[in-house]
């Protein structure tokens, strides 16, 4: 371990559409998490190293909590609870625009479990409010939790985000470089792959769709002219639903493609050709064999 190295495990937490993931893709310089208008967008854990000279923190961005209507759901709900015993800093973030709500008064409850580790209260969105605002906002929910720092931030434009990140470094334990300096989450090319589609879709659809769709990637293939071909399929509940991702004369998933394949060829800095197909599978959010087979695991779940 080089003398004098930071390192640590921090966990993002707070309700569903605070802006966890724009705050994660902010610090990371690119995206690792897909950003959405649409709450529990987040529903596995994704991990994302920001790495300096002296410093290496992982940020792991937990799904939103919220009360649970099925079963992925409940695995959301747990993976974000089971992460505060797991991390040596929690990020609490709330909206500035929305203020408090039964959410954050739920969440408050967990964190008074947490044990010896520091809970920074991140307010974000600052842009959407008046700076008079924020006081007040800081005042309410002081008196509800002892926070180790209050920190007004606003991910979307960048606001006191360095700010913030010194704070979290200066409260960072020693310890080693846990991923080479060049890594930047701890997923593989495949997840973000099929959560940049997910994102696309989460962007033209609305209503019931958002949630009742998943991406599995089935095939990736390298082409002899140095391309790379993507063979996906989008897993709805309903046919109803896959005539909507369908769209007339394929509209809709023309769209998801083009947007997709954008972001993706950014990702991997290379050309790519992606072919999707919607395939319905009845209530997969609520059967345990269809949730484990698209990648939603825990041991106790």
């Amino acid at each position: 371990m080089q003398s004098g190295h930071k390192s640590g495990f921090i966990a993002i937490i707070g309700r569903p559409n605070v802006g966890k993931s724009t705050f994660l893709n902010r610090v990371l310089g690119q995206k690792v998490a897909i950003m959405s208008d649409k709450a529990q967008t987040t529903r596995n854990k994704i991990q994302g190293v920001f790495t300096e000279d002296d410093a290496q923190m992982i940020f792991i961005d937990t799904p939103g909590i919220h009360k649970p209507k099925h079963r992925l759901g409940d695995f959301m709900v747990k993976i974000a609870e089971q992460t505060l015993n797991e991390v040596d800093m929690i990020m609490f973030m709330i909206n500035a625009d929305e203020g408090f709500g039964k959410g954050d008064g739920y969440i408050i409850e967990k964190l008074k479990n947490v044990k010896n580790r520091p809970v920074f209260l991140v307010i974000n969105k600052i842009d959407l409010i008046h700076p008079d605002d924020i006081f007040p906002l800081i005042e309410q929910y002081r008196h509800m939790y002892d926070f180790s720092e209050v920190v007004p931030i606003s991910s979307l434009e960048g606001n006191n985000v360095s700010q913030l990140l010194s704070i979290l470094k200066n409260n960072l334990p020693c310890g080693p470089v846990y991923y080479p300096e060049d890594h930047i989450t701890d997923h593989p090319e495949r997840f973000i792959i099929s959560e940049l589609i997910r994102e696309k879709i989460l962007h033209f659809t609305k209503e019931e769709i958002p949630h009742s769709v998943t991406v599995i990637i089935e095939h990736i293939e390298s082409r002899n002219d140095g391309s790379l071909l993507i063979q996906a399929a989008i897993i709805t509940e309903r046919k109803s639903q896959k005539g909507i991702l369908i769209g007339k004369q394929g509209s809709m998933i023309k769209k998801v493609r083009k947007q997709a394949r954008h972001d993706i060829e950014r990702l991997l800095g290379q050309k790519i050709e992606i072919e999707l197909w919607v395939k319905v599978q009845k209530d997969w959010r609520n059967r345990k064999n269809y949730l484990h087979e698209y990648g939603y695991k825990q041991d106790d779940y």
